[in-house]
């Protein structure tokens, strides 16, 4: 369903995970930040997901769901569709379970054979691969200083990309994405370091 307008201080509620040791057990701290645009931050969510698990997906909802801020946000952000290793969301699940729009903010265009390669020998895998399926075509946004990679579920295209410019203040990465980037790697390893 299309916006009527994208408002300079539309609520973003963006998802990244923390740092973590391959091969490692456990789980890893994800953090959501809840942004006015690019400019104000409102809130922050954590939960906790198993590395190389399945839950993240159940986990993110909930917690969208339940955020005092969830009537506020009108649209997702996630850094990929993979948190804490291959633990891999369905973003069309996400939309139509929390009723808020999903878009999935990338590094680089994906190498899918690669990735699907690597998914196809863990456990789980048809679920993994579906998300792939389920994460639909790649799309760009120029910004002038370069430009990001995005996916999409539950938003019109244009107005994903209108979305992601509102919100990107510095470099390519949309400032409710840098700062969940940010306060995720600061709980994990007592500072933030590495580019956001």
């Amino acid at each position: 369903m299309p916006f009527r307008n994208v408002k300079p201080e539309i609520r973003i509620l963006a998802w990244d995970d923390g740092p973590f040791e391959h091969r490692n057990k456990g789980t890893v701290p994800m953090i959501g930040t809840v942004y006015r645009g690019g400019k104000l931050l409102d809130g922050i969510l954590k939960i906790d997901v198993d590395i190389d698990g399945t839950d993240a997906e159940a986990k993110i909802i909930s917690a969208t769901n339940h955020t005092k801020h969830h009537g506020q946000v009108r649209v997702m952000m996630l850094d990929g569709i993979t948190f804490g290793g291959f633990n891999t969301v369905n973003i069309k699940n996400i939309s139509e379970k929390t009723g808020v729009p999903v878009i999935v903010v990338l590094r680089a265009r994906p190498d899918f054979k690669k990735f699907k390669s690597a998914m196809a020998k863990l456990p789980h895998a048809e679920k993994r691969l579906a998300c792939v399926e389920a994460a639909g075509p790649v799309y760009y946004v120029d910004l002038g200083k370069g430009r990001i990679v995005f996916q999409i579920a539950g938003i019109e295209r244009d107005d994903a990309a209108s979305i992601i410019r509102t919100s990107t203040v510095l470099g390519n990465v949309p400032e409710p994405l840098r700062a969940a980037h940010l306060i995720a790697t600061g709980i994990v390893r007592g500072e933030s370091i590495g580019r956001a």
